[in-house]
Order: C-alpha cells, then sequence, then structure tokens
C-alpha cells in the first residue's frame, strides 16, 4: 500500500520513555515525509506541548491535539478545528476534583491554565515541555474551553474513573496515560479528527497508516487503513490494532516506517 498519510502518537509511541526521539525513528519519519507523504503528530498533548515534537522532527504541518478536540497549522497557528465544551458542564468536574484535591488544568487550543502548581505537577510540566499559565479562581474557566486533563497517581485516577461512570454521557472521560485523565467533548477524538483532516486532503481511510499506544489512540488506529500498536500498549488497545509492533523503546515507529514505507 502506498501511503499519503502517516498519524503518529507522541508519548509512548514516537518518544521512548525518557522522553527522546531517537536517531533511528528520526530518520525514518523524515525519510517518509521526503516521500511526500504527510506526517499528522496526533496526541494528548496540548498544541504548546506538542510543537516541540514536530520542531524536533525538523518538520511543519497539521497537528492534532488534545486528543482531536483541537487541529492547527504549526506554522500559522491557526485553528482548523476545535471541539469546545462547555462551561456548565466543565462545573461538576472541576468541583469533584476540587473537593478531592486533584490536580487537574483546563486547555484552549494554545494555552494551558492552572489555579496552582504542586511539585509533582511542575516536574510533569516539564517533561511535557509545557508551561502552565496560573489562572486565578475568580477568573473562572477560560473560553473556548476543549479539555480538562486530570493528573494523579493511577490508584486515584481508578477510582476517579469509577466514580464518574455513573455521570452519565455529559462530556467523556478519556484514559490517556496510567495518571492523566482527560475531560472532553462526546464527539472529540483523534479518529473523528483523523477523518476530518484527511476528508479535508482528499485522503481515503486506505491511504492512512496510524501508530499509537493508549486507549485515546483506539479510534484512530480502527478509522486508519492501517492501525498499529506498540508492544507497551494495553491488551484493548493491541485488539483493535490490525497489527503490533515493538515497543517504544526498540524504535517500534521505525521499524514500522522502514518495512511499510521505505522498503
Amino acid at each position: 500500500m502506498n501511503y499519503s498519510m502517516i498519524a503518529l502518537d507522541v508519548d509512548g509511541t514516537l518518544l521512548d520513555d525518557r522522553h527522546k526521539i531517537t536517531p533511528r525513528v528520526r530518520e525514518a519519519v523524515l525519510s517518509a515525509a521526503n516521500k511526500g507523504i504527510e506526517i499528522v503528530i496526533c496526541t494528548g498533548r496540548g498544541t504548546t506541548s506538542a510543537l516541540p515534537v514536530l520542531k524536533e522532527l525538523g518538520l511543519k504541518g497539521t497537528m492534532i491535539t488534545h486528543n482531536g478536540a483541537s487541529v492547527v497549522d504549526s506554522e500559522t497557528r491557526e485553528i482548523l478545528h476545535d471541539t469546545v465544551i462547555s462551561h456548565e458542564l466543565a462545573l461538576r468536574y472541576i468541583q469533584y476534583l476540587r473537593e478531592q484535591s486533584i490536580h487537574f488544568d483546563m486547555n484552549t487550543a494554545f494555552d494551558l491554565f492552572v489555579n496552582h502548581i504542586r511539585e509533582e505537577a511542575a516536574t510533569m510540566y516539564n517533561h511535557l515541555q509545557a508551561k502552565p499559565i496560573l489562572r486565578t479562581l475568580e477568573e473562572g474557566m477560560p473560553e473556548r474551553l476543549v479539555k480538562l486533563s486530570v493528573f494523579a497517581p493511577k490508584t486515584v485516577l481508578d477510582q476517579v474513573e469509577a466514580d464518574w461512570q455513573s455521570w452519565g454521557p455529559q462530556l467523556q472521560a478519556i484514559r490517556s496515560g496510567d495518571n492523566f485523565i482527560d475531560v472532553q467533548h462526546l464527539q472529540a477524538s483523534k479518529g473523528h479528527a483523523l477523518e476530518r483532516l484527511a476528508a479535508l486532503r482528499g485522503i481515503p481511510r486506505e491511504r492512512i497508516l496510524a501508530m499509537g499506544n493508549y486507549y485515546n489512540d483506539m479510534e484512530m488506529l480502527i478509522y486508519a487503513g492501517r492501525g498499529v500498536a506498540m508492544a507497551n500498549s494495553p491488551e484493548e488497545v493491541k485488539a483493535a490494532a490490525d497489527e503490533v509492533t515493538v515497543s517504544n523503546n526498540e524504535d517500534g515507529v521505525a521499524v514500522v516506517l522502514e518495512r511499510l514505507v521505505l522498503a
């Protein structure tokens, strides 16, 4: 199959566990781009946190960020699409998180706002190359809110998920990592955003290759003509993919590109 678009998750897929792009992966991605294939970063990260990854690859272009809630142009900083959640729906989740003293941030397409930052959260943001903006409680929620991102130990988030299951279909709470839950619009997903971008480009799904490693990647892997899960993925994610490659610490992205695109 000749692919026209390659959609790549970032953390746990493109990056290894040291949050690095290995030389082999970078070379494979650039070689694919040089063949005229559009490389699309598809990440749960916010836009400002994803931009350094694209820059490190030496690429420009369209990025799908916030698990599909935002589609942005990396050069012009134009927001091509964003899926906004209402303050009324977000408030219930925020009140719960404040009562439980669980860290969260509030995201627009380009900005990330917090009411406070503890040491653990500051370390996390540093790893993700994110730059939180302090916002007082009196200032409330930002306009065009696309995501609440919750950060806590896995056991805490397991309980949060259990508590929220009884709330019904107001917003979706999707696990984007062991220590993260993202709260978004019901229609926001990497799969929906990738489908929208492919339609804009006139690319059929059969000519899209997607790679990911976590629950927030599943719709993207299912939509793409070929979806590849990393060996470090949960079993449900592997089951949703067409194939499983080696882990992010074994240059999994490069292994797939070398075989399917560059051979």
